[in-house]
């Protein structure tokens, strides 16, 4: 999660003009929150000109826009690649929820930025988490259902009501341990996290009536 390190590693060995922006938006997030951010410190810290940033954002909030959508998709993509089908769908939750876990707490104070500062946007921030979220919600809808035919009648289609509402629930752990300074030690939720789901995409007694 740290984008610095994802930033450089995007375009080859020479990170770009954006790249470069962008983690220059995380580095700034981190020293002194959204709302003090101004262009300036963005392209000080990237050591590029207030003209190219122009080039390729229009101002400070579509800057952190696509900081924001850039870390989401990092995120998401380490999610996926987590997923074996070749094992038990449990086995692959606890891997997935574990890696994307982890994969957060590796950058902590990006992640604090990310999960807190986007409130500073408004209806605008909120459309963009939503947006997020529903990504990682058809995801786990579209995995946890492909493995309901091998799994057997203990495991139940999830509809994306439900899905959302998995998703919902482990960003209040996440937001919570941001809260506690707690960071760091994301993966520690992982048993957690692979509760929520079981509870939901599991029904020992059958799917429910009506």
């Amino acid at each position: 999660m740290e984008f610095a390190a994802h930033a450089s590693s995007t375009t080859g060995h020479t990170p770009t003009h954006r790249s470069r922006l962008l983690a220059a938006m995380a580095q700034a997030l981190a020293e002194q929150g959204y709302a003090t951010v101004t262009i300036a410190d963005v392209v000080r810290l990237a050591g590029v000109s207030r003209r190219t940033f122009y080039e390729h954002f229009e101002g400070k909030q579509a800057c952190f826009e696509a900081l924001y959508r850039a870390a989401s998709a990092s995120a998401l993509r380490t999610l996926q690649e987590a997923i074996d089908p070749a094992q038990p769908w449990h086995t692959q939750l606890k891997r997935a929820l574990g890696s994307y876990l982890g994969h957060l707490a590796a950058g902590p104070d990006l992640l604090r930025s990310l999960f807190v500062e986007i409130h500073h946007l408004g209806d605008d921030g909120a459309v963009l988490r939503r947006e997020t979220m529903t990504h990682l919600a058809d995801f786990m809808c579209e995995t946890i259902n492909r493995s309901c035919t091998a799994s057997g009648p203990d495991l139940k289609p999830l509809t994306p009501e439900l899905s959302m509402a998995a998703v919902g629930a482990i960003n209040e752990l996440v937001l919570m341990a941001i809260e506690r300074n707690e960071a760091d030690q994301l993966a520690s939720l992982t048993p957690v996290a692979v509760n929520i789901v079981r509870a939901l995409a599991e029904s020992p007694g059958g799917p429910p009536a009506g």
